[in-house]
């Protein structure tokens, strides 16, 4: 038994594993160190790019079910993420140098995995395979995809924060808390008043941008859950306020009342040397990031040691060509797995990683398919980006809206996100040691 897995991301190693530990032959494809994507700098496997948070543990947020059903089912991911976390109060954030080697590592020992570093540009025609190359294919593979699906081939644009130096915030204005005193004062907080705020986003809304190519000019298409700040702003004056500037739940400690404005930077590495500015997904000019980030008052001297960047995702019209295994409809040799697939989100394109590679697995061992039905986060997020009634197809997050509902009438929120937590890993561990 043999497979394909093209992509050494998160989807295509959390793939390459579930393949591997089921005894199928994996040849696991990826172009790096030869060729790397706009985004991508690291020579190892599973780089996280936009942020080095995995988002929140807490079993009542969806993301948080994902990752922990993620860990019963023995996810690689999760278990390279839960050895090299750093603190994010109740978020699970890594050190991503070291996550990536720590995937990387796993993968390159597995008997069963042969890794080839090797761009593929054409679909491998008679094999099984899943294509796992992310939002950020190739221009020969895309090519080749595009070919195959004809016009069920979509693209949309991303953008990364910027990174600064700890070493160069000032603590003098600068203070540590978490948003509502929720786990530790993992976060570093910079407030600005009322008349600070205005003149940041007056320069803001009017800083120039990074030039884009004519196509990419034609076909750019914003995804609003990683939209750029300054696309934020322009959308109105309070905006920020309301997402990552928003006040609420902190108390500055120097002056012991609210901000106006607040900017948060999270941990970006273990060694708690580097800080990423939380929300700040931007499109503009290096010089431009400079100069208007460091109009916050306590970012006035900062150092980055990366400028965001803003760069073209591709993902499938998957309500048309996949089914709920991210299977091809129209050919089944033919997985796909990822943010190519239209999951948003680090941990939703490893899970589908693993539910790809374990539905082939299982295809290939001759068993029967295990359904991961809408009773689960990994599955409802399968359900949802294949749902064939979606007329116009967008990228989604892990959601308790898209996972079906209690069964009893429930009085609040948190109830109904309980009951669906439970209801969701009772499943898992009733089936975890059949698979």
């Amino acid at each position: 038994m043999k497979a394909i897995v093209i992509g050494a991301g998160l989807a295509g190693c959390e793939s390459a594993y579930q393949l591997a530990k089921r005894g199928v032959k994996v040849t696991l494809y990826d172009m790096k160190p030869h060729k790397k994507s706009p985004a991508h700098t690291l020579n190892t496997f599973s780089e996280l790019v936009c942020s080095n948070s995995l988002r929140s543990n807490d079993l009542s947020n969806a993301v948080g079910l994902l990752k922990e059903e993620m860990r019963k089912l023995g996810s690689i991911i999760m278990e390279a993420a839960d050895n090299t976390s750093v603190p994010a109060g109740g978020a699970l954030a890594v050190d991503r140098d070291e996550f990536s080697k720590y995937v990387t590592n796993k993968i390159k020992a597995f008997e069963n995995i042969t890794v080839c570093d090797k761009e593929i540009t054409e679909i491998p025609q008679g094999e099984k395979v899943i294509i796992a190359t992310g939002p950020l294919t190739s221009d020969g593979l895309s090519e080749s995809i595009a070919k195959l699906l004809k016009n069920d081939y979509l693209h949309f644009f991303d953008a990364a924060a910027p990174i600064v130096e700890k070493s160069s915030i000032d603590f003098d204005l600068a203070y540590y808390a978490a948003r509502y005193d929720k786990g530790e004062a993992d976060y570093i907080n910079c407030p600005m008043t009322k008349s600070e705020y205005d003149v940041f986003y007056n320069e803001l809304i009017n800083a120039k941008v990074a030039d884009l190519h004519e196509f990419d000019k034609k076909s750019m298409q914003l995804f609003s859950g990683c939209m750029p700040i300054e696309e934020m702003a322009r959308n109105g004056e309070q905006t920020m306020l309301y997402g990552p500037l928003k006040p609420v739940g902190l108390t500055n400690p120097k002056t012991s009342t609210g901000d106006y404005a607040v900017v948060q930077l999270r941990q970006d590495n273990k060694e708690a040397t580097l800080y990423n500015i939380v929300g700040f997904q931007t499109h503009l000019k290096f010089s431009e990031q400079k100069r208007v980030f460091g109009l916050i008052p306590a970012l006035k001297n900062a150092e980055f040691v990366r400028y965001g960047v803003m760069h073209r995702n591709t993902f499938l019209d998957s309500p048309k060509v996949l089914t709920d295994n991210y299977n091809l409809s129209k050919n089944n040799d033919i997985y796909f797995a990822g943010q190519i697939t239209g999951v948003e989100g680090y941990i939703e394109s490893a899970s589908s990683g693993m539910l790809a590679g374990i539905a082939l697995a299982r295809e290939l061992l001759g068993q029967e398919k295990i359904d991961f039905d809408r009773n689960t986060e990994i599955g409802a997020l399968s359900k949802y980006v294949t749902d064939k009634t979606i007329k116009h197809f967008q990228p989604m997050n892990a959601s308790f809206g898209i996972m079906a509902p209690p069964s009893y009438k429930v009085h609040s929120k948190k109830e109904k996100n309980e009951h669906l937590a439970k209801r969701s890993l009772e499943f898992i561990n009733s089936i975890k040691d059949k698979i």
